[in-house]
């Protein structure tokens, strides 16, 4: 049992598809500065940034067991978005801040980049996108609110 897999990034998924079942709209906090994680640095405020990925602020969004990735715009420029899972913070609905807050062990961190760096060179967006299954199409552009109201775990 010691060898299992996080459960992070099926909690992930679980909560996106609860927050867009019920009509919210998804909201993803994100550690820019971990190694892989490929987000508009301008609008990264100290050391994260906040995500709208809803389906009509992204298209192509794949959730994925390694990492969340998509395209959308931010200030009209066309962009795509690669996220590692362990570099999500936290997942919450805008209108209510229902959601849940990730964490992660200092072990998970290391394995995390003791992987990155045995693999050579990093695994671009583009090749990941080409790997992954039927994409889910939305289009739309981003919310350019950044308000995150308080977040309200649930259990």
């Amino acid at each position: 049992m010691d060898n299992m897999t996080s459960n992070q990034p099926y909690l992930l998924k679980a909560f996106y598809d609860w927050i867009v079942d019920n009509g919210l709209t998804p909201y993803i906090v994100v550690d820019a500065i971990l190694p892989g994680v490929e987000v508009p640095q301008q609008f990264v405020k100290e050391g994260q940034i906040v995500l709208n990925i809803s389906p009509s602020a992204c298209v192509n969004l794949h959730i994925e067991l390694d990492a969340i990735s998509f395209q959308a715009r931010f200030s009209g420029q066309p962009m795509q978005v690669y996220v590692p899972s362990i570099a999500v913070s936290a997942i919450y609905a805008r209108e209510n801040g229902a959601g849940t807050v990730f964490t992660r062990s200092e072990e998970e961190l290391l394995a995390y980049e003791q992987a990155l760096s045995s693999e050579q060179p990093l695994q671009s967006v583009e090749s990941k996108k080409e790997e992954t299954s039927e994409p889910v199409e939305s289009q739309g552009k981003t919310d350019k609110k950044s308000n995150r109201p308080s977040l309200k775990v649930v259990k």
